[in-house]
């Protein structure tokens, strides 16, 4: 007996002096780098990271990991420690690039810092935390840029925090808000619920969801009705409540989830986060209604790109993709094309006539919703002095070929949707169509009274 334990105790010991000499290898390979040689060929062999123009964004040189855009999709690239990767794409494609394989982005640099240089600019301006933008081509899905705020040069990755490493776009979870608001409409216009010009009486406040419901407010001064577009106009929450009252709540749960709401985005070996939609059981009228206007439910900023995108898309819902000659990710028909193109004129009516000088470019379509959103606090209900700054939008209006979606967390000064999102938005809208060389269109009114 006592022959077995000793032979126990050995083997215990064993075990863990493989564990602690497995840890101090880790450490040595992080912080010291050894043994040299094996890591100098295990990094020079590492395959490059290039952007969707040959820019190449992570190569290996005379033995080391060097990032020559800098801080460029810092968070997206990720880096390297020793030997392998630690963070955003060196991590994820760890294996492939260990074995000389290259990777090429879907990533436009030009837009990729015109979103990092928009956040950048208002970010600060605002007082905000930190922020995300990503903007998608309509037709293929391909990602043109997810930009995180603050910014990360994997060049010297030491000297940040993990909040500063990480991908925000793909990430981080918050509640859309009044964004939602476009995609429900969308969904109730496609089932024959509503139309355009139907009108509803809104009152500023209504009570709403019976013994356990609760009082839904609109923010805006408008007329006491309003039709379903000028719901939009005016993001009256009271006007959704009205336009969701026939919606089955199996049926309005089911388009937002094939918006992408609640559900991994199929976006091969990148890490994303899921969001989340309340289960089925737990819809009643309240549920329903607050989830019409974004509330009770999460996104990333990568799934309300790509939900937005449906609606840009002529109704087809097409999986975002980051990297070059992976499969294409899943398609499928949320709505109608005459649904989503008559959306799309409604959604461009909300920064014309509510929004034109924060959102808008004179002479250009551009089209989007606003939305802002407390933040929750679990129990203690929502917070009164947080708030996400949210904007998702696409242009050219009548044939869109980009989407863009924003998000501000924790902006204390002028923190709504339609002061900080909506003009981020209206910035990189501004460069992408600069690089297009879009001439802007004549105004029809002014060209009339000129005859």
């Amino acid at each position: 007996m006592e022959v077995k334990i000793r032979s126990r105790s050995r083997f215990m010991q064993l075990i863990a002096l493989v564990l602690f000499l497995t840890l101090v290898w880790a450490y040595a390979q992080l912080e010291w780098g050894v043994p040299q040689g094996v890591r100098r060929g295990a990094v020079q062999s590492r395959g490059t990271i290039t952007a969707a123009d040959g820019s190449v964004l992570a190569r290996s040189v005379n033995g080391r990991r060097v990032y020559p855009q800098g801080q460029l999709a810092g968070q997206v690239v990720g880096m390297l420690g020793a030997t392998e990767g630690l963070e955003g794409l060196e991590y994820a494609y760890d294996r492939s690039l260990a074995a000389g394989q290259d990777l090429r982005l879907t990533l436009d640099p030009g837009v990729q810092a015109a979103a990092e240089t928009a956040l950048a600019t208002a970010i600060p301006k605002h007082k905000g935390e930190y922020g995300s933008v990503v903007v998608l081509e309509t037709r293929t899905g391909r990602v043109l840029a997810a930009a995180s705020y603050p910014p990360f040069n994997p060049n010297h990755w030491r000297k940040y925090s993990q909040a500063a490493r990480r991908n925000r776009p793909f990430l981080d979870v918050f509640e859309p808000g009044s964004t939602v608001k476009g995609l429900v409409v969308a969904a109730a216009l496609n089932e024959g619920l509503t139309s355009p010009g139907t009108l509803y009486q809104t009152p500023m406040r209504r009570f709403v969801g019976g013994r356990w419901g609760s009082t839904i407010h609109d923010a805006v001064d408008h007329p006491k009705s309003l039709t379903t577009r000028q719901v939009l106009r005016y993001s009256s929450n009271v006007g959704m409540s009205h336009i969701v009252e026939r919606f089955g709540p199996e049926d309005m749960r089911g388009y937002l989830s094939r918006y992408g709401f609640g559900d991994y985005v199929d976006l091969p070996t990148v890490m994303t986060s899921t969001g989340r939609l309340q289960p089925l059981r737990k819809w009643d009228d309240l549920v329903r209604v607050t989830n019409a206007f974004g509330q009770g439910m999460s996104s990333t900023t990568l799934q309300l790109a790509a939900a937005y995108n449906s609606v840009a898309n002529d109704g087809l819902y097409v999986s975002p993709r980051l990297v070059d000659g992976e499969p294409a990710g899943e398609r499928r028909e949320v709505l109608r094309p005459e649904t989503a193109r008559t959306t799309r004129t409604m959604l461009q009516a909300v920064i014309e006539e509510g929004i034109p000088h924060q959102a808008g470019l004179k002479g250009y379509a551009l089209a989007g919703k606003t939305g802002t959103s407390q933040v929750s606090a679990g129990a203690q209900g929502y917070r009164s002095d947080l708030y996400d700054s949210v904007f998702a939008g696409f242009f050219p209006a009548d044939a869109p070929r980009v989407t863009v979606a924003v998000m501000v967390h924790g902006a204390k000064l002028n923190h709504h949707g339609s002061q900080l999102a909506a003009p981020i938005y209206r910035d990189v809208a501004s460069e992408i169509l600069s690089r297009w060389a879009s001439a802007p269109k004549p105004d029809k009114k002014k060209t009339e009274n000129e005859k």
